[in-house]
């Protein structure tokens, strides 16, 4: 959407997150098997669509070597909600199932543009959006290296899977396509110049991935969990935003870097926690019920605050 205002931008997007998700919920009822039908539209979408999102866009991207740091935050960031997660995990006394797709919901946050980046936008101007978008490199490696191996070695107990089995499975496309665009960066070959639908698959991407969030949310779910989303809303709100204060202090950065940190600290979980526990068979609508609640409190409580801060 390179043509248009970042704002019109944001309209659109926040359209293919809005429809599809209340287009989830209201088909989910009247379908025999939601789980196996959203699996297969994110299998679509993880071995197909994102693949090439993740080749083109990643292919000729250059940036300068001082802002290294922020993707190192970033990867911070997420390890900070992962610790603060565990130690939730043994106060609350969750099942396996939930406490792993509770750890989704502390350690994956809301760094993209539709969330995070934007907020970068409208609060540091164009420089804050290219840097969100450098933050959220660390995104791909830590999600299909790391998070999606784990979620399949803790899964399949009766035997351990090799580093083969990570290789050859097809959830872990974006990373293969990500070590592609790599290599093709560093070995100074172009991008054809032809005609790519970026942002038509973005769109497509983001409102598959929101359909699927709708047709896992069910508002029972709410009751009974009061402690679970507030044990979340205290790791993401609070835990997460001391540990980039710490993180700013221990390494000295330009206030641009140091404020985009700190923005990106606030972020609320991210549907690619309710991504993960579908696709592992995991507690997915506990996973959706975490996303809509978290990112509800944030738009509530957290953005006003947030704003005024950095106004």
């Amino acid at each position: 959407m390179s043509s248009v205002s970042p704002g019109f931008a944001f309209v659109v997007f926040q359209t293919v997150i809005i429809i599809p998700f209340f287009t989830g919920t209201v088909f989910r009822s009247r379908m025999s098997d939601p789980e196996r039908f959203t699996q297969r539209l994110l299998r679509i979408n993880i071995t197909l669509i994102e693949p090439l999102i993740v080749l083109w866009c990643v292919w000729e991207l250059k940036f300068p070597v001082n802002v290294v740091v922020l993707p190192l935050a970033g990867l911070w960031l997420a390890i900070c909600g992962l610790a603060a997660g565990m130690l939730a995990v043994l106060w609350l006394g969750l099942k396996k199932h939930q406490s792993l797709t509770f750890l989704l919901s502390t350690t994956l946050s809301n760094h993209g543009f539709t969330m995070g980046g934007f907020l970068c936008y409208l609060l540091l101007g164009e420089q804050g959006l290219g840097l969100a978008v450098i933050m959220v490199l660390y995104f791909i490696p830590y999600l299909y290296g790391f998070i999606f191996p784990s979620a399949k070695a803790l899964l399949h107990t009766e035997h351990q899977p090799k580093l083969r089995d990570y290789l050859l499975d097809g959830r872990n496309m974006p990373l293969l396509a990500l070590a592609a665009a790599a290599v093709l960066n560093m070995c100074n070959l172009r991008r054809p110049t032809v005609f790519f639908p970026i942002n038509e698959l973005l769109a497509l991407s983001i409102a598959l991935y929101y359909l699927t969030v709708g047709m896992n949310y069910r508002t029972a779910r709410l009751r009974g969990m009061m402690w679970l989303h507030l044990s979340l809303a205290a790791i993401k709100f609070i835990a997460v935003p001391l540990g980039a204060i710490a993180f700013v202090h221990l390494f000295p950065v330009e206030h641009e870097i140091k404020s985009v940190i700190l923005l990106q600290s606030c972020m609320p979980a991210a549907v690619y926690s309710v991504v993960t526990a579908v696709l592992f068979n995991l507690d997915a609508e506990l996973a959706a019920s975490l996303f809509v609640v978290n990112t509800g409190l944030f738009l509530v409580l957290v953005l006003p605050v947030v704003w005024l801060l950095a106004s």
